[in-house]
């Protein structure tokens, strides 16, 4: 069983058109003067200043009436057809702690899905926990020579880790602890109770504790499934490739499928052990097969590390060979790794450590902010802020990319990270509770032709092309680095923008502005999984 979870443009058509089915783009967003107002090059001064009124209502009415669907009712995305979508995703591996590297395939594949349902599409979430294999045979028999009944109800992840080292220390050394791990796996593919019963309760302790952690991300699935569940349909899938003509057996007994066509044996997929268990391989061709029996899904979409680029790659090779056309629609979506991710006591990383940490240095970061001592709740929010400059930090550069963590960085107030990002939304939301915000219809739309106002609705109508990049290669940083100009700009006007003391309709007008950018900042957070504070 191995570890699953961690290891175009828009197109020129589209560029013309309109942002939620409102302002076309040369509304704002033609031709600028140095001032950075748009200016229309055949009309006059009383003319523009007419014509940008009309389309800054325009763009704010049209962030107000969509809400959370903004920029996806653009003519972008016109057309585009309802698909059933599979996303597998997370899938840590049944008795071992949440380990931090599986962060990455939670967090991706959260986002993934939170797209393609903001697309329409009908989506399934799928957790594929690693249950089966192996490494269950030396669990079994690491716990019948070291394991303790009462540790293990305790704290059961802890101590079924533990073990796990234990036990693979004493294989290491000795061949008759490995022979009695591969007779345990043996008696567990066939079906003993008393094998099957030790399983069943490590699965059980292990998908609990699984459940809490996936509670304080934020996340959920629509199934949770496993490798056990495909322990009897992989023979199904040995007999269909025998059948075909695809299973070869080696000199060892053991079983493969030659990928080659010319008996490469370095281009060849093992799907049996020689004493007769399967292989993750044969496990994942079976949940494929089901998979689509069940759902007849368009689309099935698997988040891991880069590591099993050469897994997949062979799995939907054989789907192909064994004549499913629907392999074609399964995709791997790969990611590198995080490096230098440790706690401040340097200890291995599971995940859980990792929120702990981020929410206890989130909340030493509070403590200096006037208003952190009437927060209500000030660990949920530093909970919450933290795991945002987690999300953003991970988000910002491309997905197969391998990158260094670093605390300090990540935690900046200022800059390109999450913790800003928040920050901005909290503010605005605190000016909406101080100032009342009339009817749109009412405002006067001219009071915002200064610069940064209009900087600011040029941006807010270039949402449309960034979730429609983000939907063509499924990359989170096209949205993390509109966000995160979209903040640093309305900083700026921030400064100068003033509604305090201001002629009541410049201050509706502005109070306007800032509402539609903290909706469209809320929208796309929500988006890559991160939920917005309104207070910190």
């Amino acid at each position: 069983m191995a570890f699953r979870g961690i290891g175009g443009g828009p197109s020129r058509k589209g560029r013309g058109g309109t942002s939620g089915g409102g302002v076309g783009r040369g509304g704002l967003a033609g031709p600028v003067s140095r001032s950075g107002v748009a200016i229309h090059p055949s009309c006059g001064a009383m003319a523009c200043a007419f014509r940008r009124s009309i389309a800054s209502q325009t763009v704010l009415q049209q962030v107000f009436e969509d809400g959370g669907k903004y920029g996806l009712k653009s003519e972008l995305f016109s057309g585009l057809p309802q698909k059933k979508v599979l996303v597998e995703f997370s899938s840590p591996n049944v008795a071992k702690k949440f380990h931090v590297g599986h962060l990455r395939s939670t967090i991706i594949g959260n986002f993934i899905a939170n797209l393609k349902e903001a697309l329409g599409h009908q989506v399934t979430r799928i957790n594929y926990f690693g249950d089966w294999g192996m490494q269950f045979g030396l669990l079994g028999t690491g716990f019948q020579l070291f394991g303790y009944e009462e540790k293990l109800q305790s704290n059961p992840l802890q101590h079924l880790f533990e073990v796990y080292v234990q036990v693979n220390k004493e294989a290491a050394d000795d061949e008759n602890v490995e022979k009695s791990a591969r007779e345990f796996f043996h008696r567990l593919e066939a079906g003993d109770k008393q094998a099957l019963s030790l399983w069943q309760k490590f699965r059980d302790l292990s998908i609990k504790e699984y459940v809490q952690i996936y509670k304080r991300l934020g996340v959920h699935f629509d199934e949770y499934s496993g490798e056990s569940f495909y322990r009897e349909k992989y023979r199904e899938v040995l007999r269909l490739l025998d059948k075909k003509g695809l299973l070869q057996r080696t000199k060892k007994g053991t079983a493969i499928v030659d990928l080659s066509g010319k008996g490469d044996p370095s281009l060849s997929c093992t799907v049996m052990r020689s004493d007769g268990t399967s292989l993750y391989a044969t496990r994942d061709l079976a949940a494929a097969i089901d998979r689509m029996n069940k759902y007849n899904f368009d689309s099935m979409i698997y988040v891991t590390d880069k590591g099993q680029q050469n897994h997949f790659h062979q799995v939907f090779q054989i789907l192909r060979l064994m004549g499913y056309e629907w392999a074609e629609r399964c995709q791997h979506v790969p990611f590198g790794v995080v490096q230098g991710m440790k706690t401040r006591r340097g200890e291995v990383t599971f995940l859980e450590d990792v929120i702990n940490e981020t929410r206890s240095r989130m909340l030493e970061n509070m403590a200096f902010s006037k208003t952190t001592k009437d927060l209500e709740n000030p660990h949920e929010i530093a909970e919450r802020v933290g795991l945002a400059a987690l999300i953003i930090q991970d988000f910002k550069g491309y997905l197969l990319s391998d990158y260094k963590f670093n605390w300090d960085r990540v935690f900046q107030s200022r800059g390109d990270t999450g913790v800003f990002l928040q920050y901005t939304h909290a503010r605005l939301s605190s000016l909406e509770e101080t100032f009342e915000c009339g009817h749109l219809g009412n405002i006067n739309a001219a009071c915002l032709q200064d610069p940064q106002s209009v900087s600011i609705l040029q941006h807010l109508l270039r949402y449309d092309e960034v979730l429609y990049k983000s939907s063509q290669d499924l990359q989170p940083r096209h949205i993390v680095s509109y966000l995160l100009t979209l903040s640093h700009l309305t900083a700026v006007a921030h400064k100068t923008l003033y509604i305090k003391g201001r002629l009541p309709e410049v201050a509706e007008a502005r109070l306007h502005l800032f509402r539609a950018v903290r909706s469209v900042l809320a929208n796309g957070m929500k988006l890559l999984g991160i939920t917005p504070v309104s207070r910190m």
